[in-house]
């Protein structure tokens, strides 16, 4: 096997493993997301759109980017198999984890009166954000948790944590928002995060590490490095969380909470199943890419590996969004929300430029340039609230979805233009071949199911979907020998995906 199809296949089987297991994650978000939008309706959405995303503004201020920074150390120690320097880093991260934690769960106490005046303009939300405080304690404690399954690499107790996770919060919410309706939000948001602690103590227990004792000596020497790369990366968490919590007010301002709850549905919808692939895919790519941060020529190779497999697997699934989104919409949510239905349209023809950008903007983190990062994300996320603003005033909730396209263009450029010229990086001839057919047939299913008469729309759209699913399987397998694979292990032979 060469080295690059063995690269290939790395990516492939984490993507497979987390991809498989998360499958069932998105079947738990659907059937709740659907009992949520029935409880509460597109009101009670908004509602809780807006605490949850003024709760993630303070968790991007205080967390310091831990979850991400302390990967890399934890990764690090265990690469050495010094079980005494692992304890150490273990018990460095534990540490922090608590202090970050409880300066998230006091600021939010204590900022309650102005949090709630900020975000709903009165203060009747006071009560909820004092109690939902205890939410950043709980998840931070649980975010180090899974810092220690990462950097370990168990990434298959890694996988089932954030599977239980979604299924508790599945059994949590749906009898919670039954009985109490948008009074459930609270203590449905409270539970969740009780729960997806304990799920993560239980499975990070399965990693014996002993415990050490951490001096103020530790936490200066080991913590520091830590919490510098992670402040920035932190920073730059706060800005992305700044534009949607901003984004989520100007909309209620604009459009009441009704279209928060909208505009956050959508998003939810796309993110639901593009977050488990670039999720997975970035569990392990990030790690290896640091690896190879000192060699340009082979960090680019990966970046142009791991964007081709991102662009593969998505593209389908994203004309399928295309297609399906209709009926996908009244799966998820109820006929009020078919007024998302064109937006989501435009986000998936998006989320190509994303992915993208996405491959491409690790290349920042593994070099170690945090504050080249947050200057690259200081300036997206400018002009990506600006362009939001600008078409949800001009065009609605539609005009999000127009503005979400233009603004993955721009960040595609320019994440693009830095990494060329700061490390040299280039596109290979195959990528963007790849791109721009499958990119092409995502607009022609566009268009088709705008414009085509609804008796021949899908017939021709359905087509479409088809040939790109079947290009995009051969070439994976062109990649990877996904033939081979099947055959060896199942027994199985696609004489349709052998090679001429």
């Amino acid at each position: 096997m060469s080295e690059q199809q063995s690269s290939y296949r790395q990516i492939m089987k984490t993507t497979s493993l987390f991809g498989g297991l998360q499958v069932f994650n998105i079947a738990i978000t659907i059937i709740r997301t659907k009992f949520i939008a029935i409880f509460l309706g597109p009101a009670g959405m908004g509602i809780a759109g807006l605490l949850t995303s003024t709760n993630n503004l303070i968790v991007a201020s205080t967390n310091f980017g831990l979850s991400t920074s302390a990967v890399k150390n934890v990764a690090a120690a265990n690469a050495t198999g010094n079980a005494d320097r692992i304890s150490k880093i273990v018990g460095v991260v534990r540490t922090l984890v608590w202090v970050t934690g409880l300066i998230g769960a006091l600021l939010t106490f204590i900022l309650a009166p102005f949090l709630s005046k900020l975000t709903f303009d009165n203060n009747d939300y006071i009560v909820a954000f004092r109690w939902i405080s205890v939410t950043l304690l709980f998840n931070q404690l649980a975010a180090g948790q899974m810092v220690l399954l990462q950097g370990m690499r168990k990434m298959n107790h890694l996988a089932k944590s954030n599977m239980w996770g979604s299924l508790a919060g599945l059994v949590i919410s749906v009898p919670v928002y039954y009985y109490l309706g948008v009074e459930g939000i609270v203590p449905t948001l409270i539970f969740s995060s009780v729960a997806s602690l304990l799920i993560a103590l239980f499975f990070s227990s399965k990693v014996k590490i002993e415990k050490a004792s951490i001096s103020r000596e530790d936490l200066m020497q080991e913590g520091l490095g830590m919490l510098k790369m992670g402040f920035t990366i932190s920073l730059s968490g706060f800005l992305g969380m700044a534009t949607g919590y901003l984004m989520s007010i100007y909309i209620g301002r604009i459009g009441g909470v009704s279209h928060v709850g909208f505009y956050n549905s959508g998003v939810s919808i796309i993110n639901t199943y593009m977050t488990m692939i670039f999720g997975a895919m970035a569990t392990d790519y990030y790690p290896r890419l640091s690896g190879l941060a000192n060699d340009n020529v082979k960090a680019r190779e990966l970046i142009n590996q791991q964007a081709e497999l991102a662009i593969l697997i998505i593209a389908p699934l994203l004309i399928v969004f295309i297609i399906f989104i209709k009926p996908i919409i009244l799966m998820m949510y109820t006929a009020k929300f078919l007024i998302i239905l064109d937006m989501v349209q435009f986000f998936a023809l998006g989320i190509f430029f994303k992915a993208i950008t996405w491959s491409m903007g690790f290349m920042m983190l593994a070099k170690g340039d945090a504050k080249l990062f947050f200057i690259s994300e200081l300036a997206a996320n400018i002009y990506v609230l600006l362009i939001n603003m600008f078409f949800y005033k001009v065009y609605g909730l539609t005009g999000l979805g127009i503005s979400f396209i233009l603004s993955y263009v721009l960040g595609l450029l320019q994440t693009y233009t830095i990494i060329k010229i700061k490390y040299k990086f280039s596109f290979n001839k195959e990528l963007v071949q790849l791109f721009v057919l499958l990119f092409i047939l995502a607009v022609i299913s566009f268009l088709v199911m705008h414009f085509v008469n609804v008796s021949a729309r899908y017939w021709i759209a359905i087509a479409i979907m088809i040939f790109a699913i079947v290009f995009s399987i051969k070439v994976l397998n062109n990649r990877i020998q996904i033939a081979d694979l099947i055959s060896n292990k199942y027994n199985i032979t696609l004489p349709w995906l052998k090679k001429p």
